[in-house]
């Protein structure tokens, strides 16, 4: 705990973001970071607790609480305020193989459970404490490919190349053993790639991260519907072991009057025309689901 009263000197500071006139220009991010300065200050704000429910991740009263990673937060929060990015890089790296990813995507269960929040009514700025320290990471050099030093002579097929496939094949490989990822659509990423937004995540992003894993030496198989198109006997017979990280492509449905009515759409097959049609064309080819002009009823309050 670098400034034991940085708590209550420091008031709570968070990105701005464009105005809604801009940012509706285009699909890019919105969110403007902090100046590194004023993000160490933000790293002061930690209490380092004694029993640092941030990081806890477990189940309280029947509901999540804390990170489910069990990211060393209040460790890389000090880090942060003492300016040693470096280390605070590798410290996140300890849990988090993917800090690119839930620093943006993430609902920060930390900061609900956040100490800090309780006393002072203004969490510690988690999410963006953990998305300054992975930019330093890639914009430093330190986050590049990192290949295992020996191989186990054992190959493993991962089934799914969303974040659970790509989590498990980065694992794997990091241990030794040579892993192919068979994904169905044509990019990686599953709802990472079309299920989230391009302003909640850019698709660079997650280019950026694959890229490393194939120079780490992890092989993708792209348009391969394992059981469909390719045959899952010839997926087993390939390989030592096969890991089914599918997701859960089957939305739940309602049975309600004028459900087979034209114009209705699953959330998740709306947000993959539209990103499928931003990437491959920048809407050129008119495959979005458009709803321009038209008035929207969304059912559903989550993420999605």
């Amino acid at each position: 705990m670098g400034k034991p009263t940085g708590f209550m000197e420091i008031a709570r500071q968070t990105s701005t973001e464009l105005p809604p006139e801009e940012r509706i220009q285009n699909f890019n991010e919105f969110h403007i970071p902090l100046p590194q300065d004023e993000q160490q200050a933000q790293g002061a704000r930690c209490m380092d607790c004694g029993v640092p429910f941030c990081q806890a991740g477990m189940m309280i009263g029947g509901m999540a609480s804390g990170c489910p990673l069990n990211n060393l937060i209040p460790e890389w929060n000090d880090l942060v305020y003492q300016g040693k990015w470096d280390l605070a890089v590798h410290r996140l790296r300890a849990t988090n193989r993917f800090p690119e990813f839930t620093s943006r995507v993430c609902p920060a269960l930390c900061e609900a459970a956040c100490t800090c929040g309780y006393t002072t009514g203004s969490p510690v700025t988690v999410k963006e404490n953990e998305h300054a320290i992975v930019e330093y990471g890639y914009e430093s050099g330190l986050l590049t490919a990192c290949p295992p030093p020996t191989r186990t002579g054992k190959t493993v097929a991962v089934v799914g190349a969303g974040p659970a496939g790509l989590a498990v094949a980065d694992y794997l490989n990091k241990r030794g053993h040579k892993v192919t990822v068979y994904e169905r659509e044509d990019r990686v990423g599953g709802l990472l790639m079309y299920g989230i937004p391009n302003m909640k995540l850019e698709k660079q992003v997650i280019d950026r991260r694959v890229n490393i894993m194939k120079a780490e030496g992890i092989d993708f198989v792209t348009c391969a519907d394992v059981g469909g198109s390719t045959p899952a006997q010839d997926v087993l017979d390939a390989h030592d072991a096969v890991v089914l990280a599918c997701g859960a492509k089957q939305a739940r449905d309602i049975n309600a009057p004028g459900r087979d009515a034209q114009g209705i759409y699953f959330a998740v097959d709306y947000l993959t025309s539209v990103t499928r049609s931003l990437l491959d064309s920048g809407f050129s080819d008119g495959k979005a689901v458009s709803a321009k002009d038209k008035k929207v009823l969304v059912i559903g309050g989550g993420d999605t």
